[in-house]
């Protein structure tokens, strides 16, 4: 592809003719790849379509950058990046460059763990293919979803509430007794519990919450920017008076996305 190679020859100037391009490793990085990952996740919720191609090129920079340090290193280029990305997912469907049959998308998600064990450099558990250093909430997703790829997972997706209710109940418990450490723990398990009844009923409790953490965003700066306009910091409004402007703020959201 003519636009790639182009990207690669680009590459390969910035990093003989760049200092700045030039000094980075994967060290140096790594922290700048989460950043663009999480502005790409941003881009993604807000479904912002030019966000989201202006972000993705700026994670395709930094697998490109990773595949030249990599052939400087003598350790692999990008080809062998791309090459055993397509072997590997040759290799994970059997249904499409083999014998194998799936109808649909579950079928290929009750087989996928499996295959994954089979690999020569692939996971040894089933749960050792989650990554360690996810956020806590994307790790207890993935966690549950691979369980249930091997069939661990409730029989009727109705019995997760009363697992809910169980878990908020011993979190009250524990609560009302003033135990710090048994309601942090008692708290985690509510919440697991939460999580696992969004997956099985297929809703992304990231995506949501996310949209929340947004949402309260917005309407917390309209409260802001009405304190601001009336020359009253906030910590000096009552409480009540948030409590209007927080409505004011939900109401204007209601009519525009009527």
């Amino acid at each position: 592809m003519q636009a790639f190679g182009r990207l690669l020859d680009v590459m390969d100037r910035l990093r003989e003719e760049c200092p700045w391009d030039r000094k980075q490793t994967n060290e140096s990085l790594r922290a700048n790849t989460i950043e663009e990952t999480y502005e790409l996740c941003e881009a993604l919720i807000r479904d912002d379509q030019c966000e989201i191609c202006k972000e993705l090129g700026d994670v395709l920079l930094h697998i490109v950058f990773y595949g030249r340090i990599g052939e400087e290193k003598g350790q692999f280029d990008i080809a062998d990046v791309c090459n055993k990305l397509c072997d590997k997912l040759i290799f994970r469907h059997p249904h499409v460059y083999g014998e194998a049959i799936a109808k649909d998308a579950e079928q290929v998600l009750e087989s996928w763990e499996q295959i994954k064990l089979k690999e020569k450099d692939g996971n040894k558990t089933v749960l050792s293919g989650v990554p360690s250093a996810l956020p806590s909430l994307i790790k207890a997703y993935r966690i549950q979803d691979k369980a249930r790829n091997v069939g661990f997972d409730w029989e009727d997706k109705q019995d997760v509430w009363a697992k809910v209710r169980e878990e908020l109940d011993e979190l009250e418990v524990e609560m009302r007794r003033g135990n710090k450490e048994k309601s942090e723990q008692e708290l985690g398990d509510f919440l697991f519990a939460v999580i696992n009844a969004a997956r099985l009923y297929k809703l992304n409790p990231d995506n949501a919450l996310e949209m929340t953490n947004q949402k309260f965003i917005r309407r917390f700066n309209y409260i802001e920017q009405h304190s601001i306009r009336a020359g009253k910091p906030l910590k000096d409004m009552m409480l009540e008076e948030m409590d209007a402007l927080w409505n004011e703020a939900k109401a204007l959201e209601k009519d525009t996305n009527d």
